[in-house]
């Protein structure tokens, strides 16, 4: 059996291995995993193969839960000098400036094949092979660069991109800026993905794979070993649930970062009687992010401030909160009711392509924001933060919906406003998606500064209410990418894509 689905996911190339496996008798499942792995091919610097994730499933017979497939903290067995070693400092204009650690001392513990791999067991029904296989094919036969993936390797060119030869040659035209629409091929890549859907993904973590990349991490000096790969594994958790109006939204749990977050804002949102103005919205997400810098960032157990955030918001209710950064994202919804949402990183990327596979990996434990307790600081085998929080959602009336997006910390505050304009403002799904948006974000003297895309609305809304305010073009980059895929309860299919992001969307 055929089934037909909504897809939004990076680019044609994913959308168009989305169908393959859907060709293949896979499910919304089948066909987010197959678009995710040809994203991590055809988005080179926004997203990587060895990298983390979330998947958020919510089965058409079933309760919703999440598959965490984030990074971990490696090192388990090394010497102590090795730890603080293998780091290389780069700094670049991304994002306003932006200073990162690379090298192979900054790669984390990846998650994301273990995760796809679960949910490929657990949900799928297409071959596992026939899910790498489009990957494999399209960096054989090579892609154009878009322009979302070079407008980052223009900025990391002479940083990230730089260091390692491999990469060099890959990703810059002999130490020079790629330009959009450069063809990028990769047979080592293609070879190395046909070797995963033969061998599964049991091979990155205790086979061949698994050898290959413990072997260059001890040539490099990275704490990354065939010990901290063969304990991974991926957990299941229950979906964190709350309610926007008729809606029932399901995201990740604590410890990630994303989904409380996400869910904090929400429920306030949700408990306002009277309309959000614009105003309202942008007190919400500073109120919930105040707290996330101040109290969650820089926790040692990630659950606990998680769930302690949840339960202040229960606590205090509508009253008010006391005060105190490189993703990609698929969602896939099919004809049976099931969606999927699925969202990963690695990172701004460590610039490190593993020797004899083509597989570039992540700077988890160079990125400042995830660590603020200190680089290499957490102990081996500790989930590290994340800001993902890939969505799913059902609607009394049979509605069902996948929703996520890119976007570091604005990803928390993007879904938080497409998913009121769709929910609580009823919104269709495209214009929910296109709508300006907002963003709070703390300066160093402790103000914070409400960053928006030009609009009449918000900025008079703002400017009522006496808050700071700093105006960007319409529909810019850096208020993320939003994909969303809908089940409509007369079983019409619908997917929308963010014009911010090069991104696209298929219903098949």
């Amino acid at each position: 059996m055929t089934r037909r689905a909504a897809i939004a996911a990076p680019n044609a190339y994913a959308t168009h291995a989305a169908e393959v496996a859907l060709a293949e008798g896979g499910t919304a499942v089948d066909a987010a995993i197959a678009a995710m792995i040809t994203a991590t091919t055809t988005e080179p610097g926004v997203v990587a193969p060895l990298g983390g994730g979330f998947l958020t499933v919510w089965p058409a017979d079933g309760e919703p839960v999440v598959v965490d497939a984030n990074v971990e903290m490696p090192g388990r067995g090394q010497p102590p000098e090795r730890f603080g070693a293998g780091l290389i400092e780069a700094a670049s204009d991304y994002g306003g400036g932006m200073v990162t650690y690379v090298g192979a001392g900054s790669v984390a513990t990846p998650g994301l094949l273990a995760g796809m791999g679960w949910a490929h067991e657990h949900f799928g029904t297409a071959p596992w092979s026939a899910l790498l296989q489009p990957a494999a094919d399209v960096a054989r036969s090579g892609f154009r660069l878009s322009a979302t993936a070079q407008s980052y390797l223009v900025l990391i060119t002479d940083t990230i991109l730089a260091w390692d030869p491999e990469t060099r040659r890959l990703l810059t035209d002999d130490g020079a800026a790629p330009q959009v629409g450069r063809l990028v091929a990769d047979e080592q890549l293609a070879r190395t993905l046909e070797q995963i859907g033969a061998e599964g993904h049991e091979s990155v973590y205790t086979g061949d794979l698994a050898r290959r990349i413990d072997a260059d991490m001890r040539e490099r000096g990275g704490l990354l070993s065939m010990t901290d790969l063969a304990a991974y594994r991926p957990v299941v958790r229950p979906a964190l649930r709350s309610t926007l109006g008729s809606w029932d939204l399901a995201c990740n749990p604590p410890p990630s970062i994303g989904g409380p977050v996400l869910t904090a804002m929400l429920r306030l949102l949700s408990a306002a009687e009277e309309p959000i103005t614009p105003a309202r919205a942008a007190w919400v997400l500073k109120e919930v992010l105040d707290i996330r810098l101040d109290r969650i960032d820089t926790a040692a157990d990630l659950a606990a401030a998680g769930a302690e955030l949840l339960e202040t918001l229960h606590e205090i209710g509508s009253l008010g909160l006391p005060t105190s950064a490189s993703t990609a994202h698929v969602s896939v919804v099919d004809s049976d009711g099931t969606a999927c949402a699925f969202t990963a990183s690695a990172g701004y990327g460590s610039g490190m392509t593993v020797a004899g596979t083509g597989m570039m990996a992540n700077n988890a434990l160079g990125e400042l924001e995830l660590n603020r307790l200190g680089l290499h600081a957490l102990p081996p085998g500790t989930r590290l933060a994340s800001n993902m929080a890939p969505t799913a959602a059902r609607r009394d009336d049979g509605t069902v919906l996948a929703v996520g997006t890119p976007g570091a910390d604005r990803i928390t505050t993007a879904l938080a406003q497409v998913i009121t304009h769709l929910a609580r403002h009823g919104e269709s799904l495209q214009t929910a998606i296109d709508r300006p948006r907002m963003h709070p974000r703390r300066l160093p003297d402790g103000s914070t500064l409400f960053e928006h895309e030009r609009d009449a609305t918000i900025a008079a809304s703002l400017d009522a209410a006496g808050m700071a305010r700093h105006e960007h073009p319409p529909q810019v980059m850096y208020f993320g990418g939003v994909g969303a895929a809908v089940l409509h309860p007369d079983g019409t299919l619908e997917a929308g894509a963010d014009p911010r992001r090069a991104a696209a969307s298929l219903v098949t």
